[in-house]
């Protein structure tokens, strides 16, 4: 994981939740040093373009979601190419995101992070519908059930899985399992629940030019 991501979100302005347990705490830098890195003198807010705005909603996003700009450009655009109103477009975006493998790993809490995500994916630890599968942007979809391999339970990162599960608290769209390490898709996910920190139509804007 790149050292500079909690530049990232002092940067942007945003808490990104890129570091998992660390952005709830007090060590977190964006309480620590609310203001853009760099040197103080430059430090003052500058008055951004149209451009400079739709750019820093795009950055906040593709970061959110862990995704290189190919990823991300390939997701707006298929949105976009699917002439969706601007409306629905925003929904199908982010319907798409959250059915990710590495996010729904995410907010089941089997994962602090994204980031933390991809790796366990990337490491063959998770099955869908019992088949294991190593791909992050996998798309997950009502009736699949997410599991954590039995063998995968016993590593070190996994230690203290069982008791954070019990404390997890799922979108509606997922169904969790804490006892069987095991989620379940049971429907889709919304806009609206899964607060995205981006102004979604700026996105659409900047990948129009």
């Amino acid at each position: 994981m790149r050292n500079n991501v909690c530049k990232t979100c002092r940067r942007l302005g945003v808490k990104l939740f890129l570091k998992g347990e660390k952005c709830f705490s007090a060590k977190c830098p964006m309480v620590r040093k609310p203001y853009p890195p760099g040197p103080k003198k430059k430090r003052r807010a500058r008055s951004l373009s149209e451009y400079g705005k739709e750019l820093r909603e795009k950055q906040k996003l593709r970061n959110w979601y862990n995704l290189s700009e190919r990823q991300f450009k390939n997701y707006v655009r298929g949105v976009l190419d699917s002439k969706a109103k601007i409306g629905n477009a925003a929904e199908l975006l982010i319907k798409k995101l959250e059915s990710r493998l590495d996010n729904t790993i995410f907010r089941l809490g089997f994962a602090p992070s994204r980031v933390m995500a991809r790796q366990l994916i990337s490491h063959g630890h998770f099955m869908v519908n019992k088949r294991a599968i190593n791909i992050s942007s996998y798309l997950v979809k009502k009736g699949d059930i997410i599991s954590l391999k039995q063998s995968s339970s016993k590593k070190g990162v996994f230690q203290n899985i069982s008791a954070i599960l019990k404390k997890q608290t799922p979108p509606s769209w997922l169904q969790l399992d804490a006892e069987k390490m095991e989620g379940k898709v049971i429907g889709e996910p919304s806009f609206g629940e899964a607060s995205p920190p981006a102004e979604i139509s700026s996105i659409f804007e900047y990948y129009s030019r």
